[in-house]
């Protein structure tokens, strides 16, 4: 099917959703949450909690140089495994980029207010290792003048983004849960990542992805998006901002206003959204109001151009209209607004790395998230201020935000971790058994004509597992072939991984052969070829799409498919019991599939 069809039917489908679900646009008018919008529960714990106090972030505010106040307002990245002893290469790095060798050294020079962890800048090796580095960077930022402690973050969304793996846990992510769809699944899921974040001294989460994603084609959401359905990517949001606060740990909603329905990926250029202003309002709005309802602590806005709600062509991150004008004053949010990271080129095509921070901080942004030249870019704040261009006040209210957010999640009265901490939070016995519960409920069945499945491992049957193999999200866990394998035969089958140069070759004679499709193009590709070839032996073919589940209908019809949304091992877990009838499937489909299955297809056991 073309691509346009295929976008238009999803537009068309969500649309349908939102009306027929009550209304998404009636929802997203107006200030207020109406009452069929999810609310805080009353009860709910939040450890860590606490009441920001004015006075205390005044005085703070009131001790600041200018230069300190500025320094608040940037998160950076930092190269290197410790604070103080990084290794040689991530030392080169940081004198490279920074003019300092250490990640302590780059606090101190500039006032920092943040850090965000990559694995590739080699800040996420173990929990252990990052709780070490996390308390070495709260002590240099103790030691600076003005004593602030620092927002340690990361994207740790679960599915296939995730900086932190094994012994972690890693979790069903985005879009599984949006096939379970339950909200006491996503928020629990949310409570067991924040705890084990704040074990390790990382207060803030940039999830969950609040994006409706209506294009099958999305070449950066796709299933980090719960879904196609407004109402209900809005309700899972809203509980994993809940669990994430429970647990301590700052929800950051992302990408305001919406990157659902892109065709272009923003950290190589600069996407467009063509929604009108009420396509808008019913499709991307609902999830944004449903997590601000909820106390969301922080919005992460999308380098993306949103001609219907800025004509100007500045990117939403620079636009006054949309971060202020309706983040600000239509939603009414009052928390912290983060920009995506500087160091992207949707935000870098239409300025220079020296007004682009400027911009961000005029249009109502409040955190200034990897600056591609941290020196470039707080000199030009400064300068700004110098100019006028920005009054010092205006620096200040972002300062009060970021200061409030900090006291709010405990930093002023323990920014510190511990090893003990660590052991008692993350990948405990409870929290692997509660992902693998929550996993259980996610994969979906789409097809099984012939009754194939579920196998029966009590017959021992002889199994081929092939297809593709990608990197784990977090490198810890895979090849997802050799994974689903070796589950099939823990629960009694005979199962065999193979490369897909041998699969055909070697499929005679086994009971079925089982490919991982990943990201399936339309039209001919080598995964197309692969599953016609299998078919061409006689032997049952069964597809499961490890990630997009857009994938069956750009392939020939098999004998049975499955969605699992997600290739780390948790996943590959719950398909393999659903595969021999451990588990019965009970995913339904958040996304239409174009062509070949509706929102919400999902077939069941007899």
């Amino acid at each position: 099917m073309p691509y346009h069809a295929s976008r238009r039917t999803l537009l068309a489908a969500a649309a349908l959703a939102a009306v027929t679900a009550g209304g998404a646009a009636s929802v997203a008018r107006g200030s207020r949450p109406t009452p069929d919008q999810p609310r805080p529960a009353p009860d709910d714990p939040r450890p860590g909690d606490r009441a920001p106090d004015p006075e205390r972030a005044a005085r703070l505010l009131g001790r600041m140089s200018l230069e300190e106040k500025v320094g608040q307002l940037f998160v950076s990245r930092a190269y290197g495994h410790s604070a103080t002893d990084p290794d040689p290469a991530d030392a080169e790095k940081n004198l490279a980029q920074f003019g300092v060798r250490t990640a302590a050294e780059l606090v101190s020079r500039y006032h920092l207010g943040g850090v965000i962890y990559f694995a590739w800048a080699q800040n996420t090796r173990t929990p252990h290792q990052i709780a070490e580095l996390s308390n070495g960077l709260q002590r240099a930022a103790a030691a600076t003048g003005a004593g602030v402690p620092l927002l340690l973050s990361t994207d740790q969304e679960h599915g296939i983004i995730a900086r932190i793996g094994k012994p972690a846990t890693l979790l069903p992510g985005a879009m599984a849960l949006g096939a379970g769809r339950s909200t006491a699944a996503a928020r629990r899921a949310g409570r067991i990542a924040g705890t084990e974040l704040a074990s390790m001294g990382i207060r803030q989460d940039y999830a969950p992805v609040a994006d409706v994603n209506v294009n099958p084609a999305n070449p950066v959401i796709g299933v980090r998006s719960f879904g196609s359905d407004p109402r209900a990517v809005a309700g899972l949001v809203a509980a994993q901002v809940r669990g994430y606060q429970g647990a301590g740990v700052a929800a950051t909603a992302k990408h305001f206003p919406g990157h659902g329905d892109t065709e272009t990926d923003s950290h190589v250029g600069l996407p467009v959204m063509r929604h009108t202003r009420a396509q808008w309002e019913e499709l991307d709005e609902p999830p944004f109001r449903a997590a601000v309802a909820a106390g969301v602590d922080a919005v992460m806005t999308a380098h993306i151009v949103f001609p219907a709600l800025d004509p100007s062509e500045d990117p939403a991150t620079l636009s006054h209209p949309i971060v202020t004008g309706i983040l600000r004053e239509r939603l009414g949010f009052r928390g912290v607004v983060v920009t995506d990271a500087l160091d992207m080129a949707g935000v870098r095509q239409k300025y220079g790395d020296d007004r682009v921070p400027v911009l961000a901080l005029k249009a109502g942004c409040d955190q200034l998230l990897n600056a591609p030249d941290l020196a470039l870019a707080q000199r030009a704040v400064l300068a700004a201020v110098a100019a006028g261009e920005l009054s010092e006040a205006r620096i200040e209210e972002s300062v009060l935000r970021i200061l409030e957010l900090k006291d709010r999640r405990g930093l002023f009265a323990d920014p510190h971790t511990s090893a003990e901490r660590v052991d008692a939070a993350t990948g405990t016995a409870a929290h692997l058994a509660a992902a693998d519960a929550i996993a259980a409920g996610t994969t979906t069945l789409l097809a099984n004509p012939d009754k194939l499945l579920p196998l029966d491992p009590g017959a021992a049957p002889r199994l081929l597992v092939t297809g593709t193999d990608p990197a784990s999200p977090s490198g810890t866990t895979g090849p997802p072939t050799s994974v689903l394998a070796r589950e099939l035969t823990a629960l009694g089958c005979r199962a065999d991984a193979v490369a897909p140069a041998r699969a055909v070759a070697a499929a005679p004679g086994h009971a079925a052969v089982l490919v991982c499709t990943y990201n399936v193009p339309e039209g001919e590709s080598p995964q197309r070829t692969l599953v016609a070839e299998l078919l061409a032996t006689g032997v049952p073919v069964v597809v499961v799409a490890i990630r997009n589940p857009y994938d069956p209908a750009r392939l020939p019809r098999c004998a049975a498919e499955l969605a699992t949304y997600s290739w780390t091992d948790v996943e590959l877990r719950a398909a393999a019991r659903v595969i021999t009838g451990a588990a019965r499937p009970a995913g339904r489909l958040p996304v239409p599939v174009p062509g070949r299955y509706p929102l919400g297809h999902g077939l069941a056991y007899d």
